[in-house]
């Protein structure tokens, strides 16, 4: 895997630095919200976006129909090839050729009239945070689409579709090239490989000088900024043995409750956090465990705090290992550690006064929501760590996201359109739509 400090050293950052980065957009760049709104309602009033926003309103039921198709296909991470190649399929269909990369994402080019070789990137994930043996049947409740994974993140693959072919029936022109992506890896333990790739290894790695994240079912928010995390998966392993008849030697269960119990004591600061996720071991009731494990997310904004509580989490698994192979018998063997980290995400952000922000924001607001910055680890995570200007904007309205009982994305026509046309006003700004 890419080792990230290497790769912002060699474009000139650290992670440390662009942690701690807090300020304004480059004078060349930055824009005030007034500024915003003028030029957000100069593209509405285009007759461009009036051609968009009707063939939107007329493709509103295939968009919901391609919504569930796409979820109907299980893809969690490292499990997303089916879905990637029935997203790529419908891409072409849409009128732009698509491609897999070596990493699994799909890539499909929006070739702009001008010479330049850069692009912006808009990307949506194709994984779910749900495994191929998860149900996803929907159930309807009114206006609802009640199924795991129907928002997050297929409501954004199907947005991307949406705009290619609206853009390509109403024969718009941009200056600036776009690149389509449908990335792999967003959730969990894909510990955002896609993106990774995309700005580190891929084809395009060297021309992408800006990122639009199409993810979220909040219409009101905006995402700045992404909280850097670390996940670790630690094993407490030790003989094993009859509950009765090996009573007192040691066992992993009790060094796994020790540390989970003082973990949860470690004040963290704010914007700061962590949990024990997932927990497993064992095998009867009447066995002393030979393995106890957890895997354990810790975030934060600042990759300082976030180094310390992780320093706190290490030198307390070590300490639960220590205290029990003391606490116990050690005579058919000790209590070994086993840890490993499984996730590393780098912390980042756009200064709210940058140009793609302040567009972002203002087409929340002129499609009738407030629009207020957000904190989310996203795909963004990783061009807002390289200093890529990025934002993530979600194009529908739903709730609920990782429940596979709960999570759903409300179609009804008015509000699913508003929400659509917010993405896509942060589109056609960045790439420099031609106006009639």
């Amino acid at each position: 895997m890419l080792h990230w400090n290497k790769r912002l050293q060699r474009a000139g950052l650290s992670l440390a630095w662009v942690a701690m980065a807090v300020g304004a957009a480059p004078a060349a760049l930055a824009m005030s919200e007034q500024e915003a709104d003028a030029a957000v309602a100069r593209l509405i009033k285009s007759a461009e976006y009036k051609a968009l926003s009707d063939l939107l309103d007329k493709d509103h039921d295939n968009i919901v129909e391609q919504n569930i198709q796409l979820q109907q296909i299980p893809a969690p991470p490292f499990g997303e090839e089916k879905k990637a190649k029935a997203f790529a399929a419908l891409m072409k269909e849409a009128g732009l050729d698509a491609k897999i990369d070596e990493e699994g994402n799909v890539l499909a080019l929006w070739e702009g009239t001008g010479k330049r070789k850069d692009v912006h990137a808009v990307i949506a994930h194709i994984d779910t945070v749900f495994p191929l043996e998860q149900d996803l049947t929907i159930r309807r409740e009114g206006t609802r689409i009640l199924a795991p994974g129907i928002a997050d993140d297929t409501r954004g693959l199907v947005a991307l579709l949406a705009y290619v072919r609206a853009m390509k029936q109403a024969g718009i022109q941009t200056e600036e090239n776009l690149l389509f992506v449908g990335s792999v890896g967003e959730e969990g333990l894909g510990d955002l490989r896609g993106v990774k790739h995309l700005f580190g290894k891929g084809e395009y790695k060297d021309r992408i000088t800006s990122a639009i994240i199409v993810d979220g079912s909040n219409p009101e928010q905006v995402t700045l900024e992404g909280p850097g995390s670390k996940r670790y998966e630690v094993h407490f392993k030790g003989p094993g043995g009859h509950s009765y008849r090996a009573f007192g030697m040691v066992n992993p269960m009790y060094a796994l409750g020790n540390a989970m119990a003082e973990f949860g004591k470690v004040e963290a600061p704010k914007g700061t956090t962590y949990s024990v996720g997932v927990v497993g071991g064992g095998t009867s009731v009447n066995a002393i465990p030979g393995d106890a494990w957890m895997l354990v997310d810790m975030r934060s904004t600042s990759m300082k705090d976030l180094a310390s509580v992780e320093q706190q989490f290490l030198g307390i698994i070590k300490a639960a290992a220590d205290q029990e192979n003391k606490a116990r018998n050690t005579k058919t063997g000790p209590i070994a550690l086993d840890y490993k980290l499984v996730g590393d995400r780098p912390p980042g952000q756009t200064a709210e006064d940058h140009r793609l922000a302040q567009i972002a924001l203002a087409a929340t607001r002129a499609q009738g929501w407030k629009g207020r910055p957000n904190s989310s680890s996203t795909d963004g995570n990783i061009p807002m760590s390289m200093n890529i200007p990025t934002v993530g904007i979600g194009a529908g309205v739903g709730d609920h996201a990782h429940s596979a009982e709960k999570e759903y994305l409300d179609v009804e026509k008015g509000q699913s359109l508003r929400a659509l046309h917010r993405p896509l006003l942060t589109i056609l700004d960045a790439a420099k739509v031609q106006l009639r």
